[in-house]
C-alpha cells in the first residue's frame, strides 16, 4: 500500500470529525500496487447514518484531504444508509484495504 501512516492518520481522523467513530474508511485503487508510481487516492467511506446528500459531502472531504495531504489528488466515494451499492462500491468492499 502506498501510504504513509501519517496520511492514514489524517484520513481516518478527517472521516471520524465528519461522520464519527462508526464510519469505515478504505484505500482501493491503484495506491494498493506497491510497484505502481504516483496515482490519485481513491477512497471508499461506508457509514450506516442518512446522509443528506452523499455526492457533496463526500466532495468537502475530498477537498478537505486535498489540503491536508500536500495537495495529492483525493476520491471519495460515499455510501450511506440505504443507498444502494454501485459497482464502485462492490470493487472498494472487495478489494480494497480498510484504514485504520
Amino acid at each position: 500500500m502506498r501510504l504513509s501512516p501519517d496520511s492514514q492518520a489524517i484520513i481516518h481522523q478527517a472521516v471520524a470529525q465528519r461522520w464519527g467513530s462508526g464510519a469505515q474508511v478504505r484505500l482501493f485503487g491503484s495506491r494498493l500496487d506497491d510497484s505502481a508510481k504516483g496515482g490519485d487516492i481513491d477512497l471508499h467511506v461506508h457509514d450506516q447514518g442518512e446522509v443528506d446528500n452523499p455526492i457533496w459531502e463526500a466532495s468537502l472531504l475530498a477537498a478537505q484531504l486535498q489540503r491536508q495531504l500536500d495537495g495529492r489528488k483525493v476520491d471519495v466515494r460515499l455510501l450511506a444508509g440505504h443507498q444502494t451499492p454501485l459497482p464502485v462500491d462492490v470493487v472498494a468492499f472487495s478489494q480494497g484495504v480498510l484504514l485504520a
